[in-house]
């Protein structure tokens, strides 16, 4: 729907769009939901990978190419752009043969042919006999071994690496583990680096340390986004809104979080974040690029903003000493000649944060920068004071922190005086130190020299590069506004005057159905799956979700959220809240412990539990709910999707009926409209809305003649039925009408109906009735109530109805009834039901 919506308003760029998701949409690999016990493997790959339930988060065997070594990783990957954990990152395959598996005893272990043990994420020693332990990624991002319902044996949330996700515990828990964020070595290397981020119950804030020493804090906690050296808020412009929680009871005492959106207007709506600490000691939101920490804040003597200050020798005591990373274009044109330094020959491997250190520690090092080192490590290459650059070396300079004194610079000057104060520039916005040089500036030719590289091409590079921007930027804003729509038309409309709909979190959502765990699915409807969850108040509910890869979307979402919020019926089924988490829409309605009709009277198991007292109450429960949309209800409602399978059964076999995704509102007096895409489903739509798009309240008429029939017979109506030639049941109880023998269309499982053969004949008359080919000639549903409950009036005689696959004549003259049928002989007086 977005899409159609882009090329309407942008056509020329809506095609390149187009063309571009389809292209990116190919993919030839094979992704599976969870690992079994026993099961077969995960192979190595992108192409291959473990994914959550809404395909938000997979897990891997993936390739960085990061270094000379093309090695792989196991981790969890955010829609494949951030990689949020990885099990090991000094554990990597180099050899293509990496596989994980959840083998028979329980051990989840990533395997390879190198030499050495298998890398083993979770051993099942304490559960020795059980055969049912599953691996999957779970809609919150971690991977979890379960044993069937049972909390997670191993999650990753408990052994986190550099990213902070929702619902996820940073700091101490009752066993004892201190659960800290640790940052990579360089952000294209998932090896341990210099950084942890942890939460100090003591201090009551929380810290960053730097190869174990205190680096920065983050102070005293002063609302539910902020710190004093730490603030959260509008951190997106978005309208993400950060809930930052301390938990400290019993052994337990760490900080666990979650995000909202436009919080203000939608209480509890929950999305999702990655805060992450960054190889240099910032901290970020990875999902919306936002810094949350400046990395350069605490370099060197800096104490402001809660960092602390470095250790170092006496030339280093200046309250003036700093590191700065200017920019590209400082660095390599007006720059140029002020860049004093050549390689010093002192090189350690590490972080660029090492590499920093070191130069700090020696008095002699005007700079420094990271580089790759060829065999899959990175190296420091330090310059000296007082010596013009070498562009020999082969240095990246743009690359290159300088020792400076005095405030880092915040604007550019080339006066006379000599000055130089260049804009303050995070290394986050400049390449990593492992990237190419830009295309701006140089190029390494063949023989390892820096050289000009053409502008012609990057000027190409540039226009293709905002162009894609465009379209990315066109597509995201489109559908964050239809969000936005949505969300105020339920706030202003579904809910306005409802204060009985409650908004869920999908933190309660995901923590009712057990993360929509398997076992817990009722069925799969046009809209999505539906769950059956468990509320902390213990009230039993059923969760529908819209799926990516539903036939409906946000209007069918947003009419059946705002309409059903307006009924009230004992008849129609009750909506208790619903849930709007990013791209994801969820309701939740009351649970009905038996499930749909369908699964009744289409089930040979079951099909004897409903007797015919039973069959004719759920049919006169249809008909009065029906009756209610129709004429009774604040305004006139016509279903449109009206099937057996939309019929829900409470514990008492009561009906109620649902879904209203396809239902239309009629404001006026107006009784039918017209359509150019009739939707709903093929057997229980009514000729004249199939063929020319006009529905009405005889629609819904036509829909509730077909179940009445597959009531009585508990038969489907589109399944053909052995005869010559072979009909469907709509020709199936026509024929017998016209042989005379209409009570043979009962479902045989009934039994004891002597004393309702009346009851029944009557049902396949008024199904029949509502069935008719022409619209004007079905009863209304007053109508229909009256000639099901008036045992003493005559019936008219049906025509024959339309979709019958046998001839005859469609406009025909009333016919007699069967001989059966003549003992009832009064004339027809209309009521209308209560």
């Amino acid at each position: 729907m977005a899409l159609v919506c882009l090329i309407h308003h942008l056509a020329p760029v809506a095609v390149v769009l187009l063309i571009f998701c389809c292209c990116c949409s190919i993919h030839p690999g094979v992704a599976v939901d969870t690992l079994r016990q026993g099961g077969p493997a995960l192979p190595p790959g992108s192409n291959s990978s473990l994914d959550s339930p809404s395909g938000q988060f997979s897990l891997a065997i993936t390739e960085f190419n990061s270094d000379n070594l093309t090695c792989r990783y196991l981790g969890l990957w955010w829609e494949f752009r951030y990689f949020i954990w990885t099990v090991d990152g000094s554990f990597r395959i180099c050899d293509g043969s990496g596989r994980l598996v959840l083998d028979r005893n329980g051990t989840l272990k990533l395997t390879h042919s190198a030499a050495g043990p298998p890398l083993v994420l979770y051993s099942n020693n304490n559960n020795t006999t059980s055969k049912n332990l599953t691996a999957a990624v779970q809609d919150n991002g971690s991977l979890a071994v379960r044993d069937g319902k049972l909390d997670p044996l191993w999650q990753s949330f408990d052994s986190p690496t550099d990213s902070w996700l929702p619902g996820m515990k940073l700091g101490v828990v009752n066993t004892g583990q201190n659960r800290k964020l640790t940052s990579w070595l360089v952000d294209s290397l998932p090896v341990k680096g210099a950084f942890t981020l942890e939460w100090d119950p003591k201090r009551e804030e929380l810290v960053t340390k730097r190869r174990g020493v205190l680096y920065w804090a983050s102070g005293k906690q002063l609302g539910p986004d902020r710190f004093q050296h730490l603030d959260l808020t509008g951190i997106s412009s978005a309208g993400l809104d950060y809930n930052v929680t301390r938990v400290s009871k019993g052994g337990d005492d760490y900080l666990t979080f979650g995000v909202s959106v436009n919080g203000n207007s939608v209480p509890g709506q929950w999305n999702f974040s990655i805060l992450a600490l960054g190889h240099d000691g910032g901290i970020e939101d990875k999902t919306v690029g936002v810094p949350a920490l400046d990395p350069d804040l605490c370099d060197g003597n800096s104490t402001e903003n809660g960092c602390v200050r470095w250790e170092g020798p006496e030339c280093r005591r200046s309250n003036e000493e700093r590191f700065y990373l200017p920019r590209w274009d400082e660095m390599l044109e007006e720059w140029d000649e002020e860049v004093d330094g050549a390689a010093n020959g002192s090189v350690v491997v590490g972080s660029i944060s090492d590499c920093k250190e070191w130069c700090w520690n020696h008095c002699q090092c005007g700079g420094v920068s990271l580089e790759r080192a060829g065999n899959g490590t990175t190296q420091c290459v330090f310059y000296k004071y007082g010596v013009s650059s070498n562009e020999s070396s082969g240095v990246p300079r743009a690359n290159m922190y300088r020792q400076i004194k005095g405030k880092v610079p915040r604007k550019y000057d080339s006066g006379g005086n000599g000055s130089t104060n260049a804009p303050s520039i995070s290394p986050s916005a400049a390449p990593s130190a492992v990237d190419p040089p830009p295309a701006k500036a140089k190029v390494k030719n063949s023989s390892g020299k820096w050289v000009k590289k053409s502008g012609k091409w990057v000027l190409v590079g540039i226009a293709l590069a905002l162009m894609i921007l465009l379209i990315l930027t066109t597509f995201w804003y489109t559908r964050r506004r239809k969000l936005r729509e949505l969300v105020t038309a339920v706030r202003d409309e579904g809910n306005g005057g409802h204060d009985h709909l409650t908004v869920y979190s999908v933190a309660a959502i995901m923590m009712a159905t057990d993360n929509f765990s398997p076992q817990n699915k009722l069925g799969q409807g046009g809209f999505g799956p539906v769950y059956k969850g468990k509320l902390p108040n213990g009230l039993e509910v059923a969760v529908k979700r819209l799926s990516e890869t539903s036939g409906q979307g946000l209007v069918e979402f947003r009419n059946e959220l705002i309409l059903i919020a307006k009924l009230q019926h004992r008849n129609l089924v009750k909506l208790l809240g619903y849930c709007i988490h990013g791209e994801e829409k969820m309701l939740v309605y009351e649970y009905m412990a038996n499930k749909s009709l369908d699964s009744f009277i289409f089930d040979e198991s079951k099909r004897s539990q409903l007797d015919w007292n039973e069959r004719f109450n759920i049919i006169e429960g249809i008909a009065q709910g029906l009756l209610y949309l129709h004429k009774y209800s604040r305004v006139r409602i016509i279903h449109r999707d009206l099937k057996v399978s939309n019929i829900l059964l409470d514990e008492k076999i009561n009906p109620k009926i649902s879904d209203f995704g396809l239902a239309r509102i009629f404001y006026t007096n107006a009784s039918k409209a017209n359509t150019n895409r009739p939707a709903g489903t093929f057997g229980y739509m009514s000729p004249e809305y199939i063929m020319e798009g006009v529905f009405s309240t005889k629609s819904d008429v036509f829909s509730f003649g077909i179940m009445l029939l597959e009531i009585v017979s508990g038969r489907k109506n589109y399944r053909l039925i052995q005869q010559d030639p072979p009909i469907n049941l709509v020709g199936y109880a026509w024929k017998l009408w016209e042989e005379g023998t209409p009570l043979q269309l009962m479902d045989p499982f009934l039994s004891n109906i002597d004393n309702y053969k009346d009851q029944i004949l009557r049902c396949v008359t008024v199904g029949l009735l509502c069935i008719e080919y022409k619209a004007e000639d079905r009863p209304s549903m007053s109508e229909a109530i009256s000639m099901l409950n008036n045992q003493v009036a005559s019936l008219p005689i049906p025509k024959q109805p339309g979709f019958t696959t046998r001839p005859g004549s469609i406009g025909s003259e009333r016919r007699n009834l069967p001989e059966k049928c003549s003992d009832n002989e009064v004339t027809l007086t209309t009521m209308c039901a209560r």
